[in-house]
Protein backbone atom coordinates (compact mmCIF):
# COMPACT_ATOMS: atom_id res chain seq x y z
CA UNK A 1 0.00 0.00 0.00
CA UNK A 2 1.48 3.80 -0.74
CA UNK A 3 1.74 6.32 1.63
CA UNK A 4 -1.05 9.23 0.93
CA UNK A 5 0.61 12.97 0.73
CA UNK A 6 -0.87 16.10 -1.10
CA UNK A 7 0.13 15.79 -4.71
CA UNK A 8 1.77 19.40 -4.53
CA UNK A 9 4.23 18.20 -1.62
CA UNK A 10 7.50 18.38 -3.13
CA UNK A 11 8.37 14.71 -1.36
CA UNK A 12 5.55 13.05 -3.42
CA UNK A 13 7.51 13.74 -6.72
CA UNK A 14 10.36 12.82 -5.53
CA UNK A 15 9.19 9.59 -4.06
CA UNK A 16 7.42 8.67 -7.03
CA UNK A 17 10.21 8.66 -9.34
CA UNK A 18 12.41 6.73 -6.17
CA UNK A 19 9.22 3.81 -7.15
CA UNK A 20 7.30 4.60 -3.73
CA UNK A 21 4.08 4.19 -3.81
CA UNK A 22 2.16 7.32 -3.46
CA UNK A 23 -1.42 7.83 -3.61
CA UNK A 24 -4.28 11.19 -4.11
CA UNK A 25 -7.17 11.44 -1.89
CA UNK A 26 -9.44 10.43 -4.45
CA UNK A 27 -7.54 7.14 -4.49
CA UNK A 28 -7.40 6.34 -0.77
CA UNK A 29 -11.02 6.97 -0.44
CA UNK A 30 -11.69 3.91 -2.45
CA UNK A 31 -10.06 1.59 -0.04
CA UNK A 32 -11.73 0.24 2.01
CA UNK A 33 -9.12 0.34 4.87
CA UNK A 34 -8.47 2.50 8.01
CA UNK A 35 -5.25 3.61 6.63
CA UNK A 36 -2.54 4.38 9.81
CA UNK A 37 -2.79 8.25 10.99
CA UNK A 38 1.19 8.72 10.99
CA UNK A 39 2.29 12.84 12.01
CA UNK A 40 5.90 14.46 11.75
CA UNK A 41 6.31 17.26 13.99
CA UNK A 42 9.22 18.53 11.76
CA UNK A 43 11.32 21.20 14.08
CA UNK A 44 14.11 21.27 11.35
CA UNK A 45 14.92 24.37 9.38
CA UNK A 46 14.99 22.48 6.10
CA UNK A 47 11.74 20.98 6.32
CA UNK A 48 11.56 19.88 2.59
CA UNK A 49 14.52 17.85 2.44
CA UNK A 50 13.32 16.58 6.15
CA UNK A 51 9.60 15.91 5.57
CA UNK A 52 10.92 13.41 2.27
CA UNK A 53 13.43 11.53 3.97
CA UNK A 54 11.12 11.00 6.92
CA UNK A 55 7.99 10.34 4.22
CA UNK A 56 10.25 7.71 2.15
CA UNK A 57 10.90 5.34 4.94
CA UNK A 58 6.93 5.31 6.22
CA UNK A 59 6.20 4.86 2.48
CA UNK A 60 7.99 1.46 1.86
CA UNK A 61 5.92 -0.37 4.12
CA UNK A 62 2.94 -2.48 2.79
CA UNK A 63 0.08 -0.18 4.50
CA UNK A 64 -1.80 2.53 3.69
CA UNK A 65 -0.45 5.69 5.30
CA UNK A 66 -2.06 8.79 5.82
CA UNK A 67 0.51 11.04 6.01
CA UNK A 68 0.50 14.88 8.39
CA UNK A 69 2.88 17.28 9.00
CA UNK A 70 2.42 19.56 12.21
CA UNK A 71 4.78 22.72 12.95
CA UNK A 72 5.11 24.52 16.57
CA UNK A 73 1.98 26.90 16.40
CA UNK A 74 4.20 30.16 17.07
CA UNK A 75 7.15 29.40 15.93
CA UNK A 76 7.99 30.79 12.39
CA UNK A 77 10.09 28.70 9.95
CA UNK A 78 13.05 31.06 8.50
CA UNK A 79 14.91 28.22 6.48
CA UNK A 80 11.40 27.40 4.21
CA UNK A 81 8.86 29.63 2.30
CA UNK A 82 5.84 31.02 4.25
CA UNK A 83 3.38 29.52 1.23
CA UNK A 84 4.57 25.60 1.89
CA UNK A 85 4.08 25.80 5.38
CA UNK A 86 1.07 27.45 5.03
CA UNK A 87 -0.19 24.79 2.14
CA UNK A 88 0.88 21.59 4.04
CA UNK A 89 1.99 22.48 7.53
CA UNK A 90 -1.11 21.96 10.52
CA UNK A 91 -0.16 24.28 13.90
CA UNK A 92 0.10 21.55 16.77
CA UNK A 93 -3.23 24.00 18.48
CA UNK A 94 -5.47 22.75 15.16
CA UNK A 95 -4.17 18.93 15.69
CA UNK A 96 -4.11 18.88 19.25
CA UNK A 97 -7.87 17.34 19.26
CA UNK A 98 -7.29 14.38 16.86
CA UNK A 99 -5.25 11.36 17.67
CA UNK A 100 -2.31 9.32 15.80
CA UNK A 101 -1.36 6.01 15.46
CA UNK A 102 1.73 7.05 15.48
CA UNK A 103 4.25 10.48 15.33
CA UNK A 104 7.60 11.30 15.03
CA UNK A 105 9.47 14.29 16.54
CA UNK A 106 12.38 15.33 14.58
CA UNK A 107 15.43 17.13 15.98
CA UNK A 108 16.51 20.47 15.73
CA UNK A 109 19.88 22.36 15.33
CA UNK A 110 19.95 24.03 18.88
CA UNK A 111 21.30 21.31 20.76
CA UNK A 112 23.76 23.81 22.49
CA UNK A 113 21.06 25.41 24.02
CA UNK A 114 19.48 24.51 27.81
CA UNK A 115 15.90 22.98 26.90
CA UNK A 116 14.05 25.88 28.68
CA UNK A 117 16.18 28.28 26.70
CA UNK A 118 14.30 27.58 23.60
CA UNK A 119 11.36 29.65 22.83
CA UNK A 120 8.67 27.03 21.99
CA UNK A 121 10.03 24.43 25.12
CA UNK A 122 6.81 24.95 26.83
CA UNK A 123 4.95 23.99 23.74
CA UNK A 124 6.68 20.93 23.06
CA UNK A 125 6.13 19.97 26.65
CA UNK A 126 2.55 20.33 26.06
CA UNK A 127 2.91 18.56 23.20
CA UNK A 128 4.95 15.43 24.83
CA UNK A 129 2.05 15.10 27.86
CA UNK A 130 0.17 15.21 24.60
CA UNK A 131 1.75 12.14 22.97
CA UNK A 132 0.52 9.98 26.37
CA UNK A 133 -3.21 10.12 25.74
CA UNK A 134 -3.72 11.09 21.81
CA UNK A 135 -0.67 9.08 19.79
CA UNK A 136 -0.47 5.00 20.19
CA UNK A 137 3.66 5.29 19.25
CA UNK A 138 6.27 8.23 18.96
CA UNK A 139 9.33 8.20 17.92
CA UNK A 140 11.54 10.88 18.68
CA UNK A 141 14.70 12.21 17.05
CA UNK A 142 18.27 13.36 17.81
CA UNK A 143 17.64 16.23 19.83
CA UNK A 144 13.83 15.83 19.88
CA UNK A 145 14.67 12.06 21.37
CA UNK A 146 16.92 14.34 23.90
CA UNK A 147 14.37 16.88 24.56
CA UNK A 148 11.62 14.03 25.21
CA UNK A 149 14.15 11.74 27.30
CA UNK A 150 14.77 15.21 29.63
CA UNK A 151 11.05 15.78 30.16
CA UNK A 152 10.16 12.36 31.13
CA UNK A 153 12.93 11.16 32.77
CA UNK A 154 15.02 13.94 33.79
CA UNK A 155 18.19 12.48 32.05
CA UNK A 156 20.31 15.74 30.99
CA UNK A 157 22.34 16.05 27.65
CA UNK A 158 26.04 17.03 27.67
CA UNK A 159 28.19 19.06 25.40
CA UNK A 160 30.69 17.00 23.55
CA UNK A 161 34.42 18.70 23.00
CA UNK A 162 33.89 18.18 19.56
CA UNK A 163 31.18 17.33 17.54
CA UNK A 164 30.52 13.37 16.64
CA UNK A 165 29.96 13.76 13.49
CA UNK A 166 30.49 10.24 10.68
CA UNK A 167 29.04 6.87 10.07
CA UNK A 168 30.00 5.20 13.09
CA UNK A 169 29.52 1.62 13.76
CA UNK A 170 26.75 0.57 16.35
CA UNK A 171 25.58 -2.79 17.89
CA UNK A 172 22.36 -4.54 18.40
CA UNK A 173 21.38 -5.15 22.35
CA UNK A 174 18.42 -6.83 22.26
CA UNK A 175 17.52 -9.22 18.44
CA UNK A 176 14.11 -9.76 20.08
CA UNK A 177 13.28 -6.90 19.78
CA UNK A 178 9.96 -6.25 17.39
CA UNK A 179 12.11 -2.62 16.36
CA UNK A 180 14.92 -4.89 15.21
CA UNK A 181 13.87 -7.87 13.09
CA UNK A 182 15.98 -8.69 10.83
CA UNK A 183 19.02 -6.48 12.00
CA UNK A 184 22.22 -7.45 11.66
CA UNK A 185 24.22 -7.70 14.78
CA UNK A 186 25.98 -4.55 13.79
CA UNK A 187 24.98 -1.62 11.77
CA UNK A 188 26.44 1.96 10.67
CA UNK A 189 24.45 5.03 11.47
CA UNK A 190 25.36 8.27 10.25
CA UNK A 191 25.53 10.72 13.62
CA UNK A 192 25.45 14.73 13.44
CA UNK A 193 25.15 16.47 16.89
CA UNK A 194 27.23 18.17 19.56
CA UNK A 195 25.80 16.81 22.75
CA UNK A 196 24.71 13.41 23.97
CA UNK A 197 23.19 11.08 26.14
CA UNK A 198 25.38 9.35 28.80
CA UNK A 199 24.92 5.26 28.67
CA UNK A 200 24.80 5.49 32.60
CA UNK A 201 22.26 7.56 32.69
CA UNK A 202 19.95 5.61 30.76
CA UNK A 203 21.01 2.34 32.39
CA UNK A 204 19.55 4.23 35.94
CA UNK A 205 16.33 4.34 35.06
CA UNK A 206 14.49 0.82 34.95
CA UNK A 207 12.03 1.36 32.33
CA UNK A 208 14.39 1.95 29.73
CA UNK A 209 16.07 -0.09 27.68
CA UNK A 210 18.93 0.25 25.38
CA UNK A 211 18.20 -1.56 21.80
CA UNK A 212 21.19 -0.09 20.01
CA UNK A 213 24.89 1.82 20.98
CA UNK A 214 28.32 2.44 20.10
CA UNK A 215 30.88 2.33 22.17
CA UNK A 216 32.62 5.60 20.09
CA UNK A 217 29.06 7.81 20.29
CA UNK A 218 27.14 5.88 22.95
CA UNK A 219 23.09 4.96 22.80
CA UNK A 220 21.79 5.33 19.62
CA UNK A 221 18.24 3.97 20.17
CA UNK A 222 16.57 3.39 23.43
CA UNK A 223 13.21 2.35 24.07
CA UNK A 224 10.64 3.36 26.97
CA UNK A 225 7.59 0.86 26.59
CA UNK A 226 5.64 2.54 29.59
CA UNK A 227 5.67 6.16 27.46
CA UNK A 228 5.30 3.75 24.19
CA UNK A 229 8.58 5.90 22.79
CA UNK A 230 11.50 5.27 20.95
CA UNK A 231 14.30 7.85 21.55
CA UNK A 232 16.13 7.67 18.08
CA UNK A 233 19.80 10.17 18.44
CA UNK A 234 20.83 9.37 15.76
CA UNK A 235 20.25 9.69 12.00
CA UNK A 236 19.22 6.58 10.08
CA UNK A 237 16.61 8.30 7.90
CA UNK A 238 19.56 11.10 6.48
CA UNK A 239 20.26 10.43 2.44
CA UNK A 240 23.65 9.48 1.44
CA UNK A 241 24.42 13.19 1.31
CA UNK A 242 23.34 14.55 3.67
CA UNK A 243 26.50 14.38 5.88
CA UNK A 244 28.31 16.19 3.29
CA UNK A 245 25.87 18.91 2.72
CA UNK A 246 26.13 19.46 6.40
CA UNK A 247 30.03 19.20 6.18
CA UNK A 248 30.21 21.63 3.04
CA UNK A 249 28.18 24.51 4.52
CA UNK A 250 30.05 24.58 7.13
CA UNK A 251 33.66 24.67 5.56
CA UNK A 252 32.24 27.24 3.58
CA UNK A 253 30.98 29.28 6.37
CA UNK A 254 34.94 28.88 7.77
CA UNK A 255 33.78 27.24 11.29
CA UNK A 256 35.75 24.15 12.69
CA UNK A 257 34.69 20.86 11.78
CA UNK A 258 36.06 17.59 11.31
CA UNK A 259 35.82 15.23 8.19
CA UNK A 260 32.76 13.04 9.05
CA UNK A 261 34.30 9.78 10.24
CA UNK A 262 34.12 6.51 8.01
CA UNK A 263 32.06 8.47 5.78
CA UNK A 264 33.70 8.65 2.25
CA UNK A 265 36.06 6.60 1.13
CA UNK A 266 39.51 6.49 2.51
CA UNK A 267 37.94 9.61 4.58
CA UNK A 268 38.67 11.96 1.25
CA UNK A 269 36.42 14.48 1.17
CA UNK A 270 36.55 14.61 -2.68
CA UNK A 271 35.28 11.44 -2.90
CA UNK A 272 31.33 11.03 -3.37
CA UNK A 273 29.62 8.84 0.22
CA UNK A 274 28.78 5.82 0.22
CA UNK A 275 25.16 4.86 1.92
CA UNK A 276 25.45 1.57 4.30
CA UNK A 277 22.66 2.36 6.58
CA UNK A 278 19.27 2.38 3.73
CA UNK A 279 18.62 -1.38 4.50
CA UNK A 280 18.73 -0.28 8.13
CA UNK A 281 16.48 2.94 8.17
CA UNK A 282 13.79 0.80 6.25
CA UNK A 283 14.11 -1.74 8.38
CA UNK A 284 13.79 0.36 11.48
CA UNK A 285 10.87 2.83 10.45
CA UNK A 286 9.12 -0.65 8.79
CA UNK A 287 9.04 -2.59 11.79
CA UNK A 288 7.57 0.82 13.71
CA UNK A 289 5.16 0.99 11.90
CA UNK A 290 4.17 -2.79 11.70
CA UNK A 291 4.52 -3.00 15.46
CA UNK A 292 2.02 0.47 15.48
CA UNK A 293 -0.16 -1.72 12.89
CA UNK A 294 -0.12 -4.89 15.17
CA UNK A 295 -0.99 -3.53 18.31
CA UNK A 296 -3.31 -0.01 18.08
CA UNK A 297 -6.86 -0.11 17.87
CA UNK A 298 -8.57 0.01 14.52
CA UNK A 299 -11.08 2.61 15.79
CA UNK A 300 -8.22 4.48 17.55
CA UNK A 301 -8.63 8.06 16.39
CA UNK A 302 -12.75 7.80 16.69
CA UNK A 303 -11.93 6.62 20.12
Amino acid sequence: MPIKIPSALPAHDVLRSEGVMVMSDEQAARQDIRPLQIALLNLMPMKIQTETQFARLIGATPLQIDFTLIRMSEHQSRHTAPEHMEAFYHPFADVASRRFDGLIITGAPIELLEFEEVSYWDELRTIFDWTQTNVHSTMAVCWGGQAMLHHFHGIAKRALDAKAFGAFRHRVHDAASPYLRGFSDNLVVPVSRWTEIDQRDVDAVPELATLISSPEVGPCLVEDAERRALYMFNHLEYDSGTLKQEYDRDVAGGKSINVPVNYYPDDDPTREPENRWRSHAHLLYGNWINQIYQTTTFDWVDG
